[in-house]
């Protein structure tokens, strides 16, 4: 049977088959979109149901919990697990685990207050020492991991107690250094809030970053002989973002407003996804996550791929220790104790990033970590005992594994893997 030619004509070239389906403009982006959830590809749309109900929830029951000065307090205490469960996913998008990142972060604010407090360092200095161990582990934790095969469950696991032990060494009998509120960190961890003019010109960024990246892709394709994605699409996009911040900024400047502690964590968080989407690096790690083999009959350096993986792990682990210290006003043998292991990593799976590997988003830690403190905010509002806050959280973090398990059989009968 013969093709028409002037069936073809003005068609692009990945849109010259006539029986598939072309989708355009945003009917054709909701199709699409909606194709992808039915086939398993769920992207952040439950974590984010799961925080609307959450805040309706919380708010009928106590309405204080979305009044303006709560939610700032509640993205203060967001910023270090976060920074925290944005190394987890890291290692998680390998299919690893660091089970010692709590501990990491103890030890890093205990050697920051030895070495501040204690002995006279330079605060720069005393950072940068923390930083540099934290950087250390995660090697050692990738050197075992590459050179002896030792699972990252059990190095980890070992970790967890020797840093714990050190921990303990380094603050001895006294058990906790205190860090004055005169030091710029710790006024920088507990009350230090963005201007409101500047939070708005910052909420317009990620609306202006999407609207010029769209247009660009779309140019380049269509040059190419491509389809580009429609532009009402994209204005769309961009449009929704930014009323959707601004709309955030100005509620919370009605109290005292963005928390500059937040901020930090979000930089780093949109640093992290243009690492993963946009470079060499971030796609090695994906393909890695996805078939280990593969990857490395591709070319891929499997090897430094972990070994990159487990030291921003530790080191964003010994940052977040910091930065609790400077929140706390302290470094203490609690530190890092509790429930900063499992708040941490389920940040990173209630997020959205996948325990079997190869999926995963720098958004899922901040997503997660959302839902995680708003739990626990709400339930502290309504005076409730940390026992049934634990109970919840690994009722949510079976529920986001359950989504997840489900969500990867519909991809693979689909054939979306």
């Amino acid at each position: 049977m013969s093709t028409n030619p002037n069936s073809l004509a003005g068609r692009t070239l990945d849109r010259a088959d006539a029986r598939v389906r072309q989708d355009e403009g945003l009917g054709g982006a909701l199709r699409g979109f909606l194709d992808r959830v039915r086939s398993g590809d769920l992207g952040m749309i439950p974590v984010a149901v799961g925080l609307v109900l959450i805040s309706l929830i919380f708010t009928s029951l106590n309405p204080v919990f979305i009044r303006p000065g709560n939610i700032s307090n509640l993205l203060y205490d967001c910023a270090t697990t976060g920074i925290i469960s944005l190394g987890i996913v890291c290692v998680l998008i390998l299919g690893e685990i660091d089970l010692s990142v709590g501990s990491m972060s103890g030890l890093a604010s205990a050697i920051l207050g030895v070495l501040w407090i204690n002995n006279g360092w330079p605060a720069g200095g005393a950072i940068l020492v923390a930083l540099g161990l934290g950087a250390a582990i995660g090697a050692l934790y990738a050197t075992l991991h590459n050179r002896v095969g030792m699972p990252s469950f059990v190095a980890t696991l070992a970790g967890l107690l020797a840093l714990l032990g050190f921990q303990l060494y380094l603050l001895g009998r006294a058990g906790s250094i205190n860090l004055p509120f005169s030091l710029a960190l710790v006024r920088f961890g507990q009350n230090a809030y963005m201007p409101n003019a500047l939070s708005f010109v910052l909420a317009l960024v990620p609306g202006a970053v999407v609207l010029l990246s769209g247009l660009r892709a779309r140019t380049r394709r269509q040059a190419a002989g491509l389809s580009g994605t429609s532009l009402s699409v994209i204005v769309v996009k961009a449009l929704v973002l930014t009323l959707v911040l601004v709309g955030v900024v100005s509620y919370l400047a009605q109290g005292r407003g963005v928390p500059w502690m937040f901020a930090l964590f979000v930089l780093l968080v949109v640093a992290m996804d243009y690492a993963f989407r946009r470079t060499k690096w971030g796609r090695s790690m994906f393909a890695v996550g996805g078939n280990r083999e593969a990857a490395r009959r591709a070319g891929i350096d499997v090897r430094r791929i972990y070994l990159s993986a487990f030291v921003l792990c530790s080191t964003l682990a010994a940052l977040g220790g910091i930065l609790s210290a400077a929140r706390l006003g302290s470094a203490s043998q609690q530190a890092g104790s509790g429930d900063v292991n499992l708040n941490a990593i389920a940040a990173a799976v209630i997020g959205g990033t996948s325990l079997f590997g190869g999926r995963g988003s720098a958004y899922s830690a901040l997503l997660g970590i959302i839902v995680i403190q708003a739990i626990s905010n709400g339930l502290t509002l309504l005076n409730l005992s940390s026992s049934l806050r634990y109970m919840i959280l690994g009722g949510v973090l079976a529920l986001a594994v359950m989504v997840d398990s489900l969500a990867r059989r519909s991809r693979a009968s689909h054939g979306r893997g």
